[in-house]
């Protein structure tokens, strides 16, 4: 069982490096955006409030660390861990905007583009086509660690030992005989000699 839950540390390498970059990219861009005239209002960078901890901050934090589990995990239920809460993180950037004006948050800011195009942009790129994407790669991650690789399970084979005390199944009928260990049967060749002791098991 011990053998079957550990994981190459490289399996979720890929997985993990873009859920970090993506959960950066998620938490810095309302806060560097307005350098580059791509972001959100107000326009000014470094501009914190508690609606950008809630919308963004917070699931960058969530996508960031686990990605990062994913890269240290060498355990399956730790990297399965890590990548549910990054796909919980992925997941709040698509729809947090939508479910947080139950409790009355109106969002980060409009988008500073003055174009139509620009704007999409920025909202697919800040929310909704990244909370996808973080979606997918952690989805990706959680199939590659929920199965065992051929070539684990070759290695699993090589370093599992070797017990003649295993127990075997019982089989019944013309075959039972399989079930009891039979004693060295003398060869044709051997004859008992005169005055020696018989010994029979």
């Amino acid at each position: 069982m011990t053998g079957t839950m550990r994981a190459p540390r490289s399996r979720g390498g890929l997985s993990g490096t873009l859920l970090v970059l993506l959960g950066l990219w998620g938490g810095l861009l309302p806060f560097v955006g307005p350098y580059f005239d791509f972001g959100f209002a107000p326009d000014d960078p470094w501009v914190y409030d508690t609606d950008r901890l809630q919308l963004t901050i917070a699931p960058a934090v969530a996508v960031v660390v686990g990605g990062l589990i994913l890269l240290a995990a060498a355990n399956r239920v730790f990297a399965v861990f890590g990548a549910w809460l990054a796909a919980l993180g992925g997941a709040w950037f698509a729809v947090g905007s939508s479910v947080a004006t139950l409790w009355d948050v109106p969002g980060i800011g409009a988008p500073l583009g003055t174009g139509e195009t620009q704007r999409v942009a920025e909202q697919v790129s800040g929310f909704t086509g990244l909370g996808v994407a973080i979606a997918f790669f952690a989805g990706l991650a959680l199939g590659r660690f929920a199965v065992i690789g051929a070539r684990e399970k070759m290695t699993m084979d090589e370093h599992r030992p070797t017990d003649s005390n295993t127990t075997r199944p019982l089989v019944y009928g013309r075959y039972a005989r399989e079930n009891v260990p039979s004693a060295k049967e003398p060869s044709h060749g051997d004859r008992r000699i005169a005055g020696e002791t018989r010994f029979d098991g």
